[in-house]
């Protein structure tokens, strides 16, 4: 695997690494790729995501946490510099496989440096029962795309007061909040970041790729859309119905549909007219093109069934149909 290097280590916004991500995985021969990074004190969340339910916004803004939303699902996170992030690049493969790939290499590296790590879930590495990496994926044409965080000596009190969870998501887990969720990497071993950083690109790469200011600058040039507030706040309209719901080993998804009573043919049909879901879910596919199976489909099952085909579990890590078609008629 080869290790992504950039020529200076001045400090830079979590969106140019995201926009780094998309530079090798559209613009570099075929390959895995692997680098790190850290941030300021910062919080991104997932591409269907409502930041407003995600993120305390005016802490955010009160403590200067910069605020971004990345391309892939999943759920908040909090970077800063007592943690580092990880972007994994690779072919365009199954999703299972792509996750189990690297959360094993993350899991094999923590366990050489002496550190008993278990892979948990759909994305999380514990330790001792709690979360200290959390992944999340996307994928673009031919390549994957995987990235996470590693939990070292984070700014607790940050980000505690950064993210604010569903209830039904720490519930699940089993805790009342987030601190008692996770587990920092520096009670675990007398390693300090930097040689946890440098045992990471030792194991797992054998060459290195530098880029240079041509490089630089298509990047930059990528990392605008991400620091664009349409992209980071969305544009969120109005639906008349609301449900919420978690589904084990999918997540927490969010329904909103304007539906419109319709009479014809002596008949009163209940039809979706707009639709779109919301949650930290990790897209497998394209979640525009399910939902537009439902639009001007009537809220029945067997309509439903029909429209939907085999596109829920194309569009979502594993969403069954069903369990899509019962939170419509919750």
């Amino acid at each position: 695997m080869t290790y992504v290097e950039l020529p200076d280590n001045g400090p830079r916004r979590l969106s140019f690494y995201l926009a780094m991500e998309e530079f090798v995985a559209r613009e570099k021969a075929a390959g895995d790729y692997f680098f790190m990074w850290q941030t300021p004190p910062s919080v991104i969340f997932g591409r269907n995501q409502l930041i407003e339910s995600e993120v305390n916004i005016p802490f955010c803004r009160n403590n200067g946490i910069a605020m971004y939303r990345r391309k892939s699902g999943g759920g908040c996170v909090y970077s800063d510099g007592g943690n580092v992030m990880m972007s994994y690049i690779t072919k365009d493969d199954h999703v299972g496989l792509t996750f189990s790939r690297y959360i094993n290499m993350i899991a094999l590296v923590l366990s050489r440096i002496g550190i008993a790590a278990a892979v948990t879930g759909r994305n999380d590495i514990l330790i001792g029962g709690r979360k200290v990496s959390g992944t999340a994926f996307y994928r673009l044409p031919g390549r994957d795309i995987v990235h996470g965080t590693l939990l070292y000596d984070t700014d607790m009190r940050l980000m505690t007061g950064s993210i604010t969870p569903a209830d039904s998501k720490l519930q699940s887990k089993g805790v009342k909040s987030v601190r008692q969720h996770i587990t920092l990497l520096k009670d675990h071993t007398e390693k300090s970041l930097g040689e946890i950083i440098v045992a990471f690109r030792q194991t797992l790469c054998s060459t290195t790729m530098t880029l240079d200011d041509d490089d630089i600058r298509e990047i930059e040039k990528i990392e605008e859309e991400y620091l664009d507030d349409s992209f980071i706040f969305g544009n969120n309209p109005k639906y008349t119905v609301v449900k919420k719901k978690r589904i084990e080993n999918v997540g927490d998804l969010e329904l909103r549909m304007e539906i419109k009573t319709e009479a014809g043919g002596g008949k009163v049909r209940k039809v979706i007219k707009s639709v779109n879901l919301l949650g930290d879910f990790f897209l497998t596919g394209d979640l525009d093109a399910l939902l537009g199976r439902l639009i001007n489909r009537a809220a029945d099952r067997a309509e439903l069934e029909a429209a939907l085909g085999d596109a829920a579990e194309q569009a979502i890590l594993n969403l069954k149909k069903q369990e899509l078609i019962n939170l419509i008629l919750l």
